[in-house]
């Protein structure tokens, strides 16, 4: 039985929440989305959030939970993209289990977030851009953090489940 959480990191529309049902499914373990537990606690959506506290505020909420998760063992953790903009939260991840950075082309990225509108940071005039600048800025947060870099450019769901699941056994 795996006694570590294994994270899922990265950009909004690289998988994470797909893939982390599916991972979780694989090793009989319990899957957890970070954003979706925010919200049932809160009892409010994302960009509610956002809305009335600022990104900071949400950050607030994320690193809380993320610290309550982190407590548990032998998760599958979906993350929200910014979590690893501050240093505790990278600390907390690499510290409590395997850290898995999923990537995908730009083009993936905006192809998967481009009719979500629960996504407060691409509620602006060029979310394509956005996504390139957030990319820019977070990348190598995610590298610093990660143990595994997966990209899921046009890979299903349970084909990176199954590398995933294949890097975490030979690392143990």
């Amino acid at each position: 039985m795996h006694k570590r959480n294994i994270y899922l990191v990265g950009p909004m529309g690289a998988g994470k929440s797909t893939i982390g049902r599916v991972l979780a499914a694989e090793l009989h373990l319990d899957f957890r989305d970070s954003d979706k537990v925010i919200e049932d606690r809160t009892g409010a959506d994302i960009p509610w959030i956002f809305d009335m506290e600022g990104e900071e505020g949400f950050r607030d909420r994320e690193s809380a939970v993320l610290e309550e998760l982190a407590s548990g063992q032998g998760a599958v953790i979906a993350t929200g993209g910014g979590i690893i903009l501050r240093q505790k939260n990278r600390e907390v991840m690499t510290a409590s289990g395997y850290v898995c950075y999923l990537t995908a082309s730009i083009d993936q990225l905006v192809e998967r977030t481009a009719r979500d509108k629960k996504r407060p940071l691409l509620q602006v005039e060029n979310p394509r851009q956005k996504i390139i600048d957030l990319v820019a800025l977070r990348d190598p947060l995610y590298r610093e953090t990660a143990d595994f870099v997966i990209n899921t450019d046009r890979r299903s769901p349970k084909t990176v489940a199954q590398e995933i699941s294949a890097l975490i056994s030979s690392a143990r």
